[in-house]
């Protein structure tokens, strides 16, 4: 008897959880939708977390950290779906992890997952972005490849936003191409290259007399040659 009843009373609780779990993932599901409406994204994610804690969901987490990425908050987006490469991972697991490593200054690790979404739909700007990383760890051939893929691909109409400046701005992807390879040639040799980087810098600036960053990297390579000319009058002087 004793047995049936403790039975009977775990049966009880189970019906009853069951119950709550179905009346709290309707209060969140409404929750969610007020919050939607109302354009509250913290509220969007808190609901969205209410829901994926009551019934795990591989589409609702990356989509959560989407809404993290999209806000700027980068470590909140990998720790809600990691920073590991799987072959099951969605196209927008794999972005948010490239974007999200790449924005907190991590190229090595953002470029894995960036080579993922290249080889599912390789594209001018993802082309581009990749170069410029690998040209930071020094993978200059990689670079290589990405920029010569990138300029044979590239559109009159495609665009490329910069942010060095405080007010953000565009220019022309076919420019931001051009002066990224320029910057390439000058770290391909930096002594021998010094002339053709600078032709580089002047292209792009012919594409876009107002890219501001082509400008400043002429002007510091124009230095480097001028301090460079003046080092070796000294030296055949001395």
């Amino acid at each position: 008897m004793k047995t049936i009843t403790i039975a009977m009373l775990m049966l009880f609780s189970v019906s009853l959880f069951a119950q709550s779990n179905t009346d709290l993932k309707t209060h969140y599901e409404a929750y969610y939708k007020q919050m939607k409406k109302q354009g509250d994204v913290q509220g969007i994610i808190n609901a969205m977390t209410h829901l994926e804690v009551l019934e795990p969901s591989v589409a609702r987490r990356d989509t959560i950290a989407y809404i993290y990425l999209s806000e700027g908050q980068y470590m909140q987006a990998l720790n809600t779906i990691g920073v590991e490469k799987n072959a099951t991972d969605s196209d927008i697991n794999v972005e948010v992890k490239a974007l999200a490593l790449k924005n907190l200054n991590q190229p090595k690790m953002a470029l894995e997952h960036f080579e993922v979404l290249y080889k599912r739909d390789p594209n001018v700007y993802l082309a581009y972005e990749m170069a410029d990383m690998k040209i930071q760890v020094n993978d200059l051939a990689g670079a290589r490849l990405n920029i010569d893929y990138a300029l044979t691909n590239v559109k009159d109409d495609m665009k490329r936003a910069f942010y060095e400046r405080q007010q953000p701005y565009e220019t022309s992807m076919k420019a931001a191409l051009t002066y990224l390879n320029g910057l390439l040639t000058f770290s391909e040799n930096k002594t021998a290259n010094m002339d053709a980087a600078l032709k580089l810098m002047n292209d792009a600036l012919a594409i876009d007399p107002n890219f501001n960053l082509a400008r400043v990297s002429r002007e510091a390579l124009e230095a480097q040659k001028a301090q460079r000319a003046q080092k070796a009058a000294a030296e055949k002087k001395g």
